[in-house]
């Protein structure tokens, strides 16, 4: 359904009256399935925004090529703004509007006809379940019943593909759970969902796929467990911040970083503020040998833990950094 083929873009920035060139996407590559939710995870600025404003005709290429729903991104822009939806971060509604106007004005937009325009208006308020405020002032919906209009918006034409950014930012957990519960309807009614998300979570609940992007550039690509499959074995995470007693010594974290890692068991290790992050083949049998080498050396760690690797930890071992970082 996408098809992108070394897609760059470049900024032009000013500082100091020195004009300097940012390359926010440096030439990606990645192809989306027909009905798959497809997920672009990174940090901010990574350049996830970039590349979906590009996608969306809302920023023209440097460079690259790119195909959507069969139209030629940069051939046939118009035609790809017919096949496609697109949600940005921000909300594009107002207050004094309510949801039935705005969604028979957007389906008008796409040359449907009013009397048509309306019917499509009652379905897209009955499937995401607008009924109790549809007709009342857009100023008066909270959070999630504002961000579920969004998507109604974005989809009310019925697009081969739909462009969501960020699309649970700033929402409760309730609410992001009833948005993750909209955007698998969407996908299992033939619907491509192409996403930009920051949060780990999300990412891999809900994505079918996802890419992991990086200044500029894709860093890794596959299935949430795939990626996190790469990554064999557990991690256990050794907790060295300063104890609470009083009159206690500080941990020197380069002497505990230099014990663990020439431990047989650890296969790497990572320095995240006060905690080191280890990588073992099984928590079980490497965590008793940690504790006797840290006992050994008079290191008496706050906790100590384990689990499955995790997404920020595929980041971690494609970038160096969290995507905290």
């Amino acid at each position: 359904m996408i098809e992108v083929n070394g897609l760059r873009k470049s900024y032009r920035s000013r500082r100091r009256g020195k004009v300097t060139s940012v390359e926010a996407v440096r030439g990606v590559d990645f192809a989306v399935q027909r009905a798959e939710i497809f997920g672009f995870l990174g940090p901010n600025g990574a350049g996830k925004t970039t590349t979906l404003r590009m996608l969306a005709t809302l920023l023209r290429p440097d460079g690259g090529d790119a195909t959507i729903a069969g139209a030629d991104l940069r051939k046939s822009p118009a035609e790809v703004r017919k096949r496609i939806g697109f949600v940005a971060q921000n909300s594009g509604t107002y207050g004094e509007s309510t949801a039935r106007i705005d969604l028979v004005f957007q389906a008008q937009m796409y040359g449907v006809p009013k009397s048509a325009a309306k019917g499509l208006a009652d379905k897209s308020i009955a499937a995401f379940q607008l009924d109790e405020f549809a007709d009342r002032k857009i100023s008066t919906y909270s959070g999630g019943q504002r961000r579920r209009l969004d998507v109604a918006l974005g989809v009310v034409h019925s697009p081969q593909v739909i462009f969501l950014d960020e699309p649970t930012a700033g929402l409760d957990p309730t609410s992001r759970a009833r948005m993750w519960q909209e955007v698998r309807r969407l996908r299992d009614e033939g619907m491509t969902v192409f996403l930009t998300t920051h949060y780990l979570d999300e990412a891999d609940a809900l994505c079918d796929r996802i890419s992991i992007m990086d200044g500029g550039l894709i860093v890794a690509e596959g299935t949430p467990s795939d990626l996190k499959r790469e990554i064999s074995g557990d991690v256990v995470t050794v907790d060295l911040a300063a104890s609470d007693t009083v009159g206690a010594e500080p941990v020197a974290m380069e002497e505990a970083s230099k014990i663990l890692t020439e431990q047989p068991c650890v296969r790497s290790a990572e320095t995240i503020e006060s905690t080191l992050r280890l990588y073992v083949d099984s928590a079980d049998t490497a965590i008793p040998q940690i504790m006797r080498a840290l006992s050994a050396k008079g290191i008496e760690p706050r906790a100590i833990g384990s689990r499955r690797p995790s997404l920020d930890d595929v980041f971690l071992a494609k970038t160096g950094r969290t995507l905290a970082d």
